[in-house]
């Protein structure tokens, strides 16, 4: 409205003009032909002049300039894919990275190194205490029927179980969908196997809320088998993929109860299982453990960052998790959660882009087995900083799909608000509840808590599980992972909470 009335009101320049110098000129005809000759020879010349003053000079707006932003962000990312290179390089370099292990030592040093030939800034360890826990080389589980044919299993140690004796355990098995069914067989669990057999829930949409809905048989198997008398647990992989890969996963004790062994079966394993029992139930099961607790050992959580221009106190951590199970690389879970940290950096910096506050990239150690790294960061005084939000990528390398917030809800509208700008990549689902286990002891300082959202689909597929290699990691989907980081991570740092 302001460039139409300027135009409006500066075009009558030129003719009032005019006819003021009509009313002042000599009444002599032939001076006014001439001079009004000359005069229309610079009319064009006035209305031009005037129509280029009253054009506004106006900045950019905001929205406009955070497009332009979020489009370079696009295009770098997507140009170049970086983050599949690195977690290329990261899983040749340690494929094997269970805490306390050689390979998460390597895997440190390879964080360290690379953030700082990327020229991050303040690039360090932190140095955290550990457990240790060892697989063994023997892992088995054989069905014993009846009639005394053996039909092997696949069958892995969860992690955490104490070993069998070298024997191993040969016992009747009882088979169980819950907690409650067990309690209710009484005596009858005394001196069996216990065999938790209930399955993720297909019917739900999120895959994540299939797998909390079956992953306590999982880590507190063990202890409801051991206060029943059980002698030890096996249990469903927690996945919906049907084939013969057992998935680990960590599990724990009571200090009040005997310790007793615990494995996962495949879901071959475990549907064969439930069908031998259904025909034999008076079969054995011989379970065969050599995994072993041993002493704790020293590793770190590896950071970098780009400093903040204007606040750099005001601190936003966006990260992943380091370590990873031993079956497999630990490609989704969770080296692409910190190539995608890094990469968000990258992005930023190679854009040249400075931002307000500072967005500080963090490594953690140990989330699968005890979550000290996370623990250990949170506890660390660190003085003149304030955490004012963190962000967790620890659902695999899959297309995003946008952010779960834990937020009051001034801050839940203003980061809902930016979902036009995260919708350019088809990631501008905003929901309430978010964070993720590394993070989570930031809670407790006021800390804005949020977790990338992925498609699930096909997460639970590889996790904890010998599938979990790098080649079933898509490219473009892990950039864009990286992507969704870079654009809420800058806009963070640009406009604050």
């Amino acid at each position: 409205m302001g460039f139409v009335i300027s135009i409006n009101i500066s075009i009558f320049i030129p003719i009032l003009t005019f006819f003021y110098l009509k009313k002042n000129l000599s009444l002599n005809r032939g001076l006014l032909n001439i001079r009004y000759n000359k005069l229309y020879k610079f009319l064009p010349i006035l209305f031009f002049l005037t129509f280029q003053i009253s054009i506004p000079q106006t900045k950019p707006s905001t929205e406009k300039i955070y497009e332009e932003r979020v489009r370079q962000i696009i295009e770098e990312g997507l140009r170049t894919c970086y983050a599949h290179k690195m977690l290329r390089e990261l899983l040749k370099e340690a494929p094997n990275r269970f805490v306390g292990s050689d390979g998460a030592n390597r895997a440190v040093e390879w964080g360290k190194k690379m953030m700082e030939e990327l020229g991050f800034d303040n690039v360090h360890l932190e140095p955290v205490t550990v457990p240790r826990w060892e697989r063994g080389s023997v892992e088995e589980c054989v069905a014993v029927l009846s009639s005394g044919k053996q039909i092997p299993l696949s069958v892995c140690a969860l992690g955490g179980s104490i070993s069998t004796t070298k024997e191993g355990i040969y016992a009747e098995v009882v088979e169980v969908k819950s907690f409650d069914e067990l309690y209710s067989m009484g005596e009858k669990a005394r001196g069996k196997i216990v065999f938790y057999n209930r399955q993720m829930d297909p019917t739900k949409f999120n895959t994540f809320e299939a797998y909390g809905g079956a992953v306590n048989q999982r880590s507190s198997g063990a202890v409801e088998a051991s206060r029943m008398g059980a002698v030890a647990s096996i249990v469903r992989s927690v996945t919906l993929k049907v084939d013969d890969v057992p998935h680990t996963g960590a599990m724990h004790y009571n200090d009040s109860l005997p310790p007793i062994p615990s494995a996962a079966l495949s879901i071959i394993g475990a549907n064969l299982l439930d069908s031998l029992l259904a025909v034999d139930p008076n079969l054995k099961l011989r379970l065969r453990l050599s995994c072993k607790m041993m002493n704790d050992v020293e590793s770190a959580n590896v950071m970098g960052e780009i400093r903040g221009s204007e606040k750099p106190e005001e601190v936003i951590v966006v990260g992943g998790h380091l370590d990873s199970w031993d079956k497999g690389e630990g490609a989704h879970d969770d080296g692409a959660g910190c190539v995608q940290s890094i990469e968000a950096l990258r992005i930023l910096k190679s854009l040249g882009l400075k931002p307000k506050r500072t967005i500080r990239a963090v490594l953690f150690m140990n989330e699968e087995f005890g979550l000290q790294g996370g623990i250990s960061y949170a506890s660390k005084i660190r003085p003149g900083e304030k955490h004012i939000a963190a962000i967790e990528s620890d659902m695999g390398g899959f297309s995003p799909r946008g952010f779960g917030v834990s937020a009051d809800s001034t801050t839940f509208a203003k980061i809902s608000q930016w979902s036009y700008l995260l919708d350019m990549i088809d990631a501008g689902k905003i929901t309430r509840g978010g964070g993720g286990a590394d993070i989570s002891p930031l809670a407790r300082y006021g800390v804005v808590m949020i977790g990338l959202r992925v498609d699930s689909q096909r997460y639970f597929d590889f996790h904890h599980s010998a599938n979990d290699v790098l080649d079933a990691v898509h490219e473009r989907e892990l950039e864009l992972g990286a992507i969704s980081l870079a654009i809420l991570t800058y806009l963070l740092a640009q406009e604050g909470i």
